[in-house]
């Protein structure tokens, strides 16, 4: 074996690495390791803008998520609800619902607006009749491009108001009118509309059925339907039931209960109008009597077929079914005639019998009855004027007097609502 001279492994030799550094070197070398530094991009511990886009695509998803659902239910209540219509009335048809306005381009949207300081009939010139709502404190709430109105309610949310048009040769219409100025129709065409009196329901003559349906937003939705007789009308909800006239110009009365059938077969032959509730649920009316002349009022229970549990005969009673309950039941305030002469007349229900009286109140009334405590009601008059009574006044031989709304000219006939 040949032996190789040099080192005794396989490495070269190589110079020896010198370690000493020049200040010049190390400092340009911190210099750049610096620069590398600075220039190098670092993830913020906290990213503001990131957040920001983060809790934006969860609200996003929430709200689609909302929608969906929404739509969900709205269409499963309608499915049910057209169901339930073909299997109670096996008939054709749909309610002449309209969802949102038809038109909403060809016709500007109105602002309802409340004035902070009415202005006087001598300095403005006063609303259209049907168009302005007045309050039982005698505010008043102008509604421009809704037409002539017949009554009025505050809607659930309590951000608008429903509002039901006067009778046309067309038939009556069912507004939305919300505080920000929109303004939808939810029916047009109607017979007789009549609202519960927490505005979640419905209830309207179309052709010859009867039909009711939820108030969702601006939306009907649920429609349920029944054929009626030819000429009845709803005339209020009671309970979860609709009393139905069957004659507008005869005594008669049924209750129906939407989803339970068809309109009951019984009926009552004796009832004309009801003007409201008890706090028990019981009805006051007025009852026809053998004297054609003569009517009388009566408690009636709509869990007996409207069976007349007390009645009261001896006020004159007009027949235009024009009155109200107060909220304790108490006192009745409706119209009629003492002398001969045509007033609105007060009447204890608590003494109501054989024997009994009414003392006049103030002039006759049209339109709804407010009261706002069991002592305190108003009304309007023929003429316009609203009229506010308090009982203890009137029992004590004092009736109340009419007075010119703010706003208001004489001979518009504005509509008194319960709020604002």
């Amino acid at each position: 074996m040949i032996e190789l001279p040099g080192r005794p492994d396989n490495l070269t030799d190589v110079p020896p690495r010198s370690y000493q550094v020049r200040p010049d070197e190390l400092e340009g070398a911190v210099r750049e390791s610096l620069s590398h530094q600075v220039a190098r991009t670092r993830p913020l511990s906290v990213d503001p803008a990131g957040q920001a886009i983060r809790r934006a695509n969860r609200i996003r998803r929430r709200r689609a998520a909302a929608g969906v659902a929404l739509a969900a239910v709205t269409t499963v209540l309608l499915s049910a609800g057209i169901a339930q219509l073909g299997a109670e009335t096996s008939r054709d048809g749909a309610p002449i619902v309209v969802i949102g306005d038809p038109g909403p381009t060809n016709r500007p949207l109105p602002k309802a607006s409340i004035p902070g300081s009415a202005p006087s009939p001598e300095t403005s010139a006063a609303p259209p009749a049907g168009e302005t709502l007045v309050s039982a404190a005698g505010r008043r709430l102008v509604l421009p491009d809704v037409g002539a109105a017949e009554r009025a309610q505050p809607l659930p949310s309590g951000n608008g108001w429903l509002v039901v048009g006067a009778p046309t040769t067309a038939g009556r219409s069912l507004w939305v009118v919300q505080d920000d100025g929109l303004v939808q129709v939810l029916l047009a065409g109607a017979g007789g509309i009549v609202l519960a009196p927490d505005s979640l329901q419905v209830a309207w003559r179309d052709g010859g059925d009867l039909l009711v349906a939820g108030v969702v937003g601006t939306q009907l939705i649920g429609a349920v339907r029944t054929p009626v007789p030819a000429g009845a009308e709803p005339v209020r909800f009671v309970a979860d039931s609709v009393l139905v006239r069957l004659d507008p110009t005869g005594a008669g009365h049924t209750l129906w209960r939407p989803g339970a059938g068809p309109l009951p077969d019984f009926l009552d032959r004796k009832s004309l109008n009801v003007y409201g509730e008890l706090p028990d649920g019981r009805l006051v009316g007025q009852v026809a009597t053998t004297d054609p002349s003569r009517t009388c009022l009566a408690v009636l229970a709509p869990t007996r077929r409207l069976e007349q549990v007390r009645t009261g005969c001896g006020p004159d009673l007009s027949q235009d079914g024009v009155g109200g309950v107060s909220p304790d039941g108490r006192w009745l305030l409706v119209n009629g005639r003492i002398g001969g002469t045509d007033r609105s007349l007060l009447v204890d229900l608590h003494r109501l019998g054989p024997a009994a009286t009414a003392v006049a109140a103030g002039p006759p009334m049209t339109g709804v009855v407010i009261w706002t405590d069991g002592t305190n009601a108003s009304y309007l008059d023929g003429t316009g004027q609203l009229v506010q009574l308090d009982v203890g006044q009137v029992r004590a031989g004092k009736p109340a007097g009419p007075a010119a709304v703010p706003g208001v000219s004489t001979g518009d006939q504005p509509i008194l609502v319960k709020g604002f």
